[in-house]
C-alpha cells in the first residue's frame, strides 16, 4: 500500500511559513519522500501501518490550509505515468520490503 499526502498551506505570514516547513519536515521524519513540493509519498507494508501513519499525519496538521491523504495499492502505483519535461520516465517499481534506507 502507498500513502500520498497532498497539501496547500498558507505561507503569507512568517508563522504560516514556519508551520508549513514544520509539517514538511515532520513528513520527512516519518519516512515520506517528496514527489513534488506539496506532494509526499510513503510505502507501507500493511493496512495497519497505513492507519498508523494517517494518525501521525493528522497529529502533525498545521492549523490552516488543506491536506488530503490518498491510499492506493502497489499495482496502482506501478501504473503512474511520469514525465520530466516532455520526456516520459520509466514506470515506477514497488520497492522490495527489505530495502533499507
Amino acid at each position: 500500500m502507498w500513502i500520498l499526502v497532498m497539501f496547500d498551506l498558507p505561507v503569507v505570514r512568517k508563522e504560516e511559513r514556519k508551520a508549513a516547513m514544520e509539517f514538511r519536515n515532520c513528513l520527512l521524519d516519518m519516512g515520506f519522500e517528496m514527489s513534488q513540493f506539496s506532494v509526499y509519498l510513503r510505502f507501507c507494508t500493511s493496512s495497519a501501518q497505513v492507519q498508523t501513519y494517517c494518525k501521525q499525519v493528522e497529529q502533525a496538521l498545521p492549523s490552516g490550509g488543506n491536506v488530503n491523504i490518498l491510499q492506493f495499492t502497489d499495482k496502482q502505483y506501478e501504473r503512474i505515468i511520469s514525465y520530466y519535461g516532455k520526456k516520459k520516465q520509466p514506470q515506477k517499481k514497488t520497492p522490495d520490503q527489505y530495502d533499507l534506507f
